[in-house]
């Protein structure tokens, strides 16, 4: 019992010191907000404290990728100006941290009081989804062709949510892979390293797909009442922005947290079928 309890310490505090590197570099570099390095600081000792080692690498896969796409976009003029109407940046807050981690947090808790395999596969599955998600909207803005809306199929301008361009959904496939390839590396006992790949690249890429939908259907959008444009931020241009479709309370996070869930149980699903 005592060594146990040693054991639990000296993971948390290298939980606690690993993370706290992590979000005070990527607080500089400005992929992170206060808020964001502090949630990322919760967020990532309590994956190393309860989690085997390939629980805090997807995680850590999600996050290096998805910065340094962030940071390539800016490079890019037609990515920037895609990302004028988004909610949020690519500097992430609170609520992106918790939105993209926080049902992998609940899902590694779980496993660590009732040890199940399942666990890990949704686990692979909402990583993956939002890993899909954010490459797919990072490198799809680079699409010479217009995107085209996934419940109409009618072109719509570059930014809008629920477009989708062929690049986009290649790029989605390769970052619901890129997870699945940590996965299969660092399978523990009892895991099947094909089964996870299947789990990531599968329910990844039906997540990413259920973020469009959700996004083309049920998120709020807005309408500047300045400058004309159709944005996902209830304010825009300096001024209250008039809500034109969706729920109010239906914002991206909660759009990213509700298709990674989808995902999680699609991944759990392929998973344990393998």
């Amino acid at each position: 019992m005592v060594g146990i309890m040693e054991d639990w310490w000296l993971r948390l505090l290298a939980g606690m010191a690993g993370s706290g590197l992590i979000a005070a570099a990527a607080y500089k570099l400005r992929s992170l907000s206060a808020s964001g390095a502090w949630s990322a600081v919760l967020m990532g000792t309590g994956f190393v404290t309860l989690g085997e080692p390939v629980w805090f690498a997807l995680l850590l896969t999600f996050f290096v990728t998805s910065s340094l796409w962030s940071k390539w976009k800016k490079r890019h003029r037609a990515k920037a100006a895609a990302e004028t109407n988004y909610e949020k940046t690519g500097r992430r807050d609170a609520g992106q941290v918790w939105a993209n981690g926080g049902a992998g947090l609940l899902l590694c808790a779980a496993h660590a009081i009732h040890p199940h395999i399942g666990w890990l596969y949704a686990f692979i599955g909402v990583m993956a989804s939002v890993n899909a998600d954010t490459w797919a909207t990072e490198i799809g803005a680079l699409s010479r062709s217009a995107p085209r809306s996934v419940t109409t199929g009618r072109r719509v301008p570059s930014g809008t949510s629920g477009g989708v361009t062929p690049l986009g959904s290649l790029a989605a496939l390769c970052g619901a892979a890129a997870i699945g390839a940590v996965a299969a590396l660092l399978a523990p006992a009892g895991a099947s390293p094909l089964a996870a790949l299947a789990a990531a690249a599968a329910a990844g890429l039906a997540g990413c797909f259920a973020d469009s939908l959700l996004g083309a259907t049920g998120q709020a959008m807005y309408r500047c009442r300045v400058c004309g444009s159709e944005t996902e931020r209830a304010a825009h241009c300096g001024q209250a922005a008039e809500r034109t479709r969706g729920f109010a309370w239906l914002n991206n996070d909660r759009v990213n947290l509700l298709s990674s869930v989808f995902a999680g149980l699609l991944g759990w699903l392929i998973g344990l079928l393998l």
